[in-house]
């Protein structure tokens, strides 16, 4: 069995249905409980990493708030180089180390801008970013655990590619429909049932009106 290196767990609170936003973008589902568990979880991973239509959507900070704990490495997927300049993750990477992962695609003014921030800029992959490539480099930075928030795209190439080893997803009391809402897998999708990951539930836990589910790949 293929598995990733570094250890990897997908991480994303969903509604009822299955959904990580609803159509106009709106993503926050978890409560305050859910919040300090995930903050906790962030302090114990070496890196967190999303993709640019995350950082698009929700402009995060990536960091650890709630409580005392280090801040991991922020890694985005952004394979055009596309991210802006005002964005939390560019303003603040003179305080937390950044990793840009882009592919061979990007435009020049795109690459000379994230040059003049102090971020890593790796290139890995044609026109996209080439995820089982980047984990190898991010393997050779001695980056042992990533924590990787979507949004759905990207969880998509890690679950395809067989590339994660861990899923934590928070069950939020919500419905929310809708074609154009983002699911926490996006993509082609499987065909079939039988070529799905094998998972094993790990734990349950209820934080009051949530409902928090590890998952362990088999």
């Amino acid at each position: 069995m293929e598995r990733s290196n570094p250890y990897v767990i997908l991480s994303a609170a969903t509604s009822v249905d299955g959904k990580i936003a609803t159509r106009s973008g709106f993503s926050h589902m978890s409560s305050k409980q859910d919040s300090i568990r995930l903050h906790k979880l962030r302090s114990k991973v070496d890196a967190i990493l999303v993709g640019k239509n995350t950082v698009l959507r929700d402009n995060p900070l990536l960091t650890v708030r709630h409580i005392k704990g280090k801040n991991p490495i922020r890694v985005v997927l952004d394979s055009k180089g596309s991210i802006s300049k005002n964005s939390n993750i560019l303003q603040t990477s003179n305080k937390i180390p950044t990793i840009i992962a882009v592919s061979k695609i990007i435009p020049e003014s795109n690459l000379k801008k994230l040059q003049r921030f102090p971020v890593e800029v790796i290139i890995t992959g044609k026109k996209s970013v080439n995820i089982k490539s980047l984990l190898r480099k991010l393997s050779d930075k001695k980056i042992e655990t990533i924590l990787v928030e979507g949004g759905g795209t990207v969880n998509w190439e890690f679950v395809k590619n067989n590339l994660f080893d861990e899923l934590i997803v928070t069950i939020s009391p919500f419905l929310i429909g809708g074609n154009s809402a983002v699911s926490f897998i996006q993509g082609k999708g499987f065909e079939e049932i039988s070529k799905s990951p094998k998972l094993q539930l790990k734990s349950t836990k209820r934080l009051k009106n949530h409902l928090v589910l590890k998952y362990k790949k088999v």
